[in-house]
């Protein structure tokens, strides 16, 4: 049996990569960027960094820094109007996952027009979409080694999953660099996003050999670091580890799929505007300990991965092992539960079986070892305010 394997057409992997822009755009016969970023980036100094590296090598380039935490397909407007206004040949997106992801939903709509909305999954989408050079600022969505978006259709709060080849970045430039001053807060956000990426993938009925590999890798990485990067970030290690596994992570899902706890998730960040990572975060117990019946011997590699159990433990000490290093994970990180999040309890449960109905229509939750029905998904939201 075969599988199909997309990947950036180029990749720049570790500290100073950013400095081979000038040379990546070039080679891809690419001359006048646009830089999609935030306004974090341009107060950081990041995206005049950028610039100063492109103006050096005689490429003139124009920063668009109206980008936006959750991207919305209304936010995404002013983005598509200036790439056409501009007539831009490239797109270089710098930051994390949501500029990323609002790049790479611009770069399809200003070259294949329509809405957003006729692009969302199950619609596979392979149009014509101007060149992405993705560089992450975070080490956690792995949004630049995708064939993923995700955007929130305004009216009706729904995050929309939209997937397929037109949306893989062509070249991505990981550089651990621009992690280095990132808050405590958003390293365990993002860091946990990457390991529920890693854990996703190995697990999901839609994983093969090459998606094992960068998983359990990823895995490795990841689980040691994070604590340690959060803890310190001036740990240069733990902060290259952190990134490299995030990359590995999001190569991983990009070619086997996330499950259930990205599928639930999307829909708490839709209504309540909870950060992505920190939906996966409180999410990731609770749908752990629901799908180890289906699959414990893959949980338990999990486990090993990670470092929490070793090989002489038994597939059921390991998952018990697993389970407490999640829950543990969340006490150390203070991820708070939805209550603690400041989300109004009687809203939530009022709003528990729309989020249950967007999560399976996602169909990410068909991907899990243990399918669930609607009940499940809201019996499983509901334990998440114990």
């Amino acid at each position: 049996m075969s599988y199909s394997i997309i990947l950036p057409r180029l990749m720049e992997i570790g500290d100073g990569a950013l400095n081979k822009l000038a040379d990546v755009l070039t080679s891809l016969g690419c001359r006048r960027p646009l830089i999609v970023t935030d306004k974090t980036m341009v107060a950081l100094g990041q995206a005049s960094k950028v610039t100063s590296i492109l103006s050096a090598a005689g490429m003139s380039s124009t920063v668009f820094d109206d980008t936006i935490p959750e991207p919305t397909d209304a936010s995404i407007g002013a983005g598509v109007d200036t790439i056409r206004a501009g007539h831009y040949d490239s797109l270089v997106a710098l930051g994390g996952g949501s500029v990323i992801d609002s790049t790479k939903a611009m770069a399809v709509l200003a070259k294949s027009g329509g809405k957003m909305r006729d692009y969302r999954f199950p619609r596979i989408v392979a149009e014509p979409a101007i060149p992405v050079v993705a560089i992450p600022t975070t080490a956690g969505t792995g949004s630049e080694v995708t064939r993923f978006t995700i955007i929130t259709d305004a009216e009706n709060d729904e995050k929309m999953l939209c997937v397929g080849p037109a949306f893989m970045p062509v070249a991505a430039l990981v550089d651990a660099e621009l992690t280095h001053t990132l808050p405590s807060r958003m390293t365990a956000d993002t860091g946990i996003d990457a390991l529920t990426h890693a854990i996703e993938s190995y697990v999901s009925r839609k994983g093969n050999a090459f998606s094992d590999y960068h998983a359990k890798e990823a895995m490795r990485l990841i689980a040691p670091n994070l604590r340690r990067a959060c803890n310190n970030g001036n740990d240069i290690e733990a902060r290259g580890d952190l990134m490299l596994g995030a990359t590995l992570a999001g190569i991983a899902f990009s070619n086997a799929s996330v499950a259930l706890v990205h599928g639930m998730s999307r829909p708490i960040g839709a209504f309540f505007h909870v950060p992505h990572g920190l939906s996966n975060a409180m999410l990731l117990p609770s749908v752990t300990a629901f799908s180890i019946p289906s699959a414990p011997e893959r949980y338990a590699d999990c486990a090993r991965a990670m470092g929490v159990a070793s090989a002489e433990d038994t597939s059921d000490i390991a998952c018990q092992k697993l389970l407490a290093e999640l829950e543990s994970l969340n006490r150390d990180l203070n991820v708070p539960t939805p209550e603690g999040f400041g989300i109004d309890r009687a809203v939530f449960f009022d709003r528990m079986q729309t989020m249950a109905e967007q999560a399976m229509a996602s169909g990410s939750p068909a991907n899990n070892p243990r399918l669930p029905s609607i009940e499940e998904m809201m019996t499983i939201y509901a334990q998440l305010w114990r």
